[in-house]
This record gives C-alpha cells, structure tokens and sequence, in this order.
C-alpha cells in the first residue's frame, strides 16, 4: 500500500466560512511534498484536520487507511505553526516527556541535533530565543520515527544560516516509506528538496503534480509558477 493520505471531497466551514472547499488529494509514500498558498488559503486548516485537532465538514480522510484518531497520532509527527511547549521545562526534560508520550522517538537523534545547533539541552526554553525554540520543535518532531510529517512553516521563524541545516535535518532524518508534507510561504528555499507540490488558493487545491513535470511543462520553477499564479 503506498498511499499514506487520501481526501476525497474534503471540506472544512467556520460559520459562514468555506475554510476548504472539496479536497481531493492523494498523497503516496517517500515523497517530500510542498503545501504551497498564500496566508489564509487553507494549508493550517488542513493539516490540523490531518493530526485530528479540526473536524471535516463534510468528505472524507484517512492516513494509512484509517481516519484521524489515536492509531493516526502513533504515525503521524506534527509541527505546528506556533510554539506549544511549556516555557518553564529543560530542553532536556521536554526530550524525556516525548521519549515517554511516543513509542516511535530516538532521544539519541534529538541530542545529536541539538548539539550540532549548539542548542545547551540543560536550558529551560523561556532563556531560548524565538528561533531557537522554533529549532528544538523541529527536532523534537524530527526525532520521531513516524510514517507521515506534517510540517506548518518549519524554517519561517529562524535566521538564513540556520536554514540549510534544518532542511538538510528534515531531508536526511525520514525513513524512505515515510512522506513529508511541509506548508511554507518560502518556496525559493524548499524548492530544491521537493519531489511534488500541491497549490491551494482560498481552501481549494488547484494543482498538484510532481516538480519535474511542472518544470517540463511550464519551463520554469515552481516560485516563478507560483508568483505567477498567486500574482506575489
């Protein structure tokens, strides 16, 4: 079975809101996939709906052949767009609290990152900077052994010297069966590790397709496709 993701008509209303509007997408194993649309286009919404924090309106989704729920969460490692950890814990007790919570998690690997980014694991995270939070929420997520990523805005936070070594982090810790599903705004700097990208623009996918072939069709990368399309 190679499909780690499936919506079929897929839609999401607040009050009067269409947040999604008929999602139709199919997501396969060992891919890395840009979920690419401009601020309030329904990306956020959607991998909340993904890791079961929102409920569909109306369709239908499952993750390896399941709906979101408690197997879902044992597959699927989140990455939110904003900070959830608890400012008053050590680095290193947040380590112990996920190496407790998940069966799937290699402390050994959050340690080896975080010593790569000279990020102090006896450092409670209220004395990190912003970024640097943002770094060990990365790792944290990262670190898990999981089937499916769903990353929301993982390099948006921190400075450009960093960035590099967080999408090599991202590229060279999942297992090949696994997919990664990266919500950005900052195409120019993922575009090169994508293998397949998804434009949504206000809740409704209007392309999907592998990277090489937008290139073959379109002859040019996907960030001028996308300014082109999104008039950025």
């Amino acid at each position: 079975m190679n499909t780690i993701l499936e919506c079929e008509a897929l839609s999401k209303k607040f009050s009067s809101l269409d947040a999604l509007s008929n999602i139709n997408l199919k997501l396969e194993r060992g891919r890395i996939i840009g979920l690419l649309g401009p601020n309030g286009s329904g990306k956020t919404t959607l991998l909340k709906i993904i890791n079961g924090l929102l409920v569909p309106s109306e369709g239908k989704i499952q993750i390896a052949g399941m709906e979101p729920g408690v197997e879902t969460k044992k597959i699927v490692s989140y990455l939110p767009e904003r900070t959830y950890l608890a400012d008053w814990m050590k680095v290193s007790e947040i380590i112990d609290f996920f190496k407790d919570f998940y069966d799937d998690f290699d402390a050994k690997k959050a340690y080896d990152m975080l010593q790569r980014l000279q990020i102090d694991p006896s450092r409670k995270l209220k004395t990190l900077s912003k970024g640097t939070k943002e770094k060990v929420q990365l790792i944290l997520v990262m670190s898990r052994k999981a089937e499916l990523y769903c990353l929301d805005e993982p390099i948006g936070g921190v400075d450009p010297a960093s960035r590099d070594y967080i999408l090599n982090t991202i590229i060279t810790n999942y297992n090949e069966n696994a997919t990664v599903l990266i919500s950005t705004h900052l195409i120019s700097e993922i575009e090169n590790i994508l293998d397949e990208v998804i434009f949504i623009k206000n809740g409704t996918v209007t392309l999907q397709s592998s990277v090489d072939d937008v290139r073959a069709k379109e002859g040019k990368s996907i960030d001028s496709l996308f300014r082109e399309v999104f008039r950025c």
